[in-house]
């Protein structure tokens, strides 16, 4: 079956400029700070402390540095796919777009069962054990899924309010953990000892693999950009919205992490649900259980949107790759009445939902399958991480870097680009090692063979779909120079 080849000049222009300053900032909220990177975290023990404060410093900072600075200087539908193409060529931007989104295939899942579990703490009675329970997991996931696929589908006009939904109802329940955590301590101490010495990093290798989720849990910044041309006033707007957004997210997974060891040993925190299990203990000893359904159903919307986000953003990926002519035509199409990259989304939502039953059918148990999503997600998302740190240092040595007036530049001059580049590369690099460690309490062989599997499979396929649209464009080519 063949589609209609649609170019930039006939697709991009009927994309909608739907986004202002605070939907950006909220749609940066709700695709990073993420509830069960803080449970992840807090099942880590007091060590997760200095890894947040390391993470900020030497990968968050320097990433919406790099990010501001690419995003202002090329506002262009694509994002991440399109900066690597324009400082490496086509077959290295394609890699980067490729990688970019398929992680969504293992990362919605993931997500989705997570978000799933805490879901289940709005029955304050039956949370526990809701979030363990594996029907119920699947089929929330799978009507989360449909829900931010619809409103996408529908346009960012109406899918902005499930992102911004998304970013409020991730924020205000973290902000209620925080609170009852406090006025707990002041009445009943913690149970958790802080000290300089236990939060300091430790070298474990039951828990090495954790180090990835924790630079993992600060990616995000870079998604509104994929949609910059559906931004108003891009060059200005995306800056602004990535510092707000970042100061809270950063002060947020250090706070919030303090606050649910504070309220529960790390050995109880589930790394999925283990945010609303320490509220859960906070508003019972408060005597405030309705605070926690509460908390429940406003993140049960923040996840939602957490979705919704990823949905949107990284499925303009494909887009403009099949504007491009690497990927079928028809993943550039644009639906005529609602102005979206509609067979996008639906492929992306598909291939989420085939993975998300498979990972459920083998049945190595719920952990283990919410944990190889997690690493293959983390791989596989940050190849074009390493793309967009080495494209900042290639790029800068264009001349628009010095004309262009409207640019956010990273601070430094050239020095401070490759201070920016060289760090984060190398924490990334670093994170896609350590993400085939296998975490304690797993089958290393199960584990390593998914993991890779998953991995080098998704790269093959892309692979072949670049080859076969570049074999594509040579026949073209010949056909009209003939």
């Amino acid at each position: 079956m063949t589609f209609p080849a649609p170019n930039a000049q006939e697709s991009k222009p009927q994309l909608r400029k739907a986004m202002g300053y605070w939907d950006v900032m909220l749609f940066n909220i709700a695709a990073v700070l993420g509830p069960r990177w803080i449970a992840a975290a807090g099942h880590n023990g007091t060590s997760s402390i200095s890894l947040w404060v390391l993470a900020a410093v030497f990968f968050f900072v320097p990433g919406a540095l790099v990010i501001n600075e690419l995003s202002s200087r090329f506002p262009e539908e694509g994002g991440i796919y399109a900066w690597a193409r324009d400082a490496f060529g086509p077959f290295h931007g394609f890699i980067a777009g490729w990688s970019y989104w398929i992680y969504t295939i293992f990362y919605f899942p993931g997500l989705l069962l997570a978000s799933a579990a805490m879901c289940a703490y709005i029955s304050s009675s039956h949370g526990d054990s809701l979030a363990q329970n594996q029907p119920f997991l699947l089929w929330v996931s799978v009507a989360m899924l449909v829900v931010a696929v619809l409103l996408n589908i529908i346009g960012l006009n109406i899918g902005k309010w499930l992102q911004n939904a998304g970013g409020i109802g991730t924020y205000v329940p973290l902000l209620i953990l925080v609170v009852v955590a406090v006025v707990i301590y002041a009445h009943h101490g913690s149970v958790t000892h802080f000290t300089i010495a236990n939060m300091m990093p430790t070298w474990n290798w039951d828990t090495v693999n954790f180090w990835s989720q924790i630079a993992f849990a600060f990616t995000g910044l870079e998604l509104v950009s994929c949609m910059a041309e559906e931004v108003h006033d891009a060059r200005r707007t995306l800056p602004r919205a990535v510092f707000g957004a970042g100061a809270l997210i950063a002060v947020m997974y250090i706070a919030g992490t303090f606050a649910v060891l504070s309220l529960a040993p790390a050995g109880d925190i589930d790394p999925k649900s283990g945010v609303f299990h320490a509220i859960g203990l906070g508003t019972a000893t408060l005597k405030i259980g309705f605070i926690g359904v509460i908390a429940a159903i406003l993140v049960t919307a923040g996840n939602a949107g957490g979705v919704g986000t990823t949905v949107a953003g990284v499925a303009r990926v494909p887009f403009q790759v099949g504007i491009d002519r690497y990927l079928p035509a028809a993943f550039g199409k644009i639906h005529p009445r609602w102005k979206t990259p509609y067979i996008s989304i639906l492929v992306q939502a598909v291939l989420s939902a085939v993975v998300l039953l498979l990972s459920q059918i083998k049945n190595h148990g719920v952990m283990a399958a919410y944990q190889v999503l997690v690493d293959a997600a983390i791989i596989l998302y940050f190849i074009p991480f390493l793309y967009m740190f080495a494209a900042v240092i290639k790029l800068a040595r264009r001349a628009d870097r010095r004309e262009n007036t409207h640019a956010v530049l990273v601070p430094g001059g050239m020095a401070g680009v490759w201070i920016c580049g060289i760090v984060g590369f190398l924490v990334v690099l670093l994170g896609i090692v350590l993400s085939f460690v296998p975490p304690g309490g797993t089958d290393v062989k199960v584990f390593l063979v998914d993991v890779i599997c998953g991995t080098a499979g998704s790269v093959l396929i892309g692979l072949v779909l670049y080859w076969r649209g570049a074999r594509t464009q040579r026949l073209q080519g010949r056909e009209m120079n003939g």
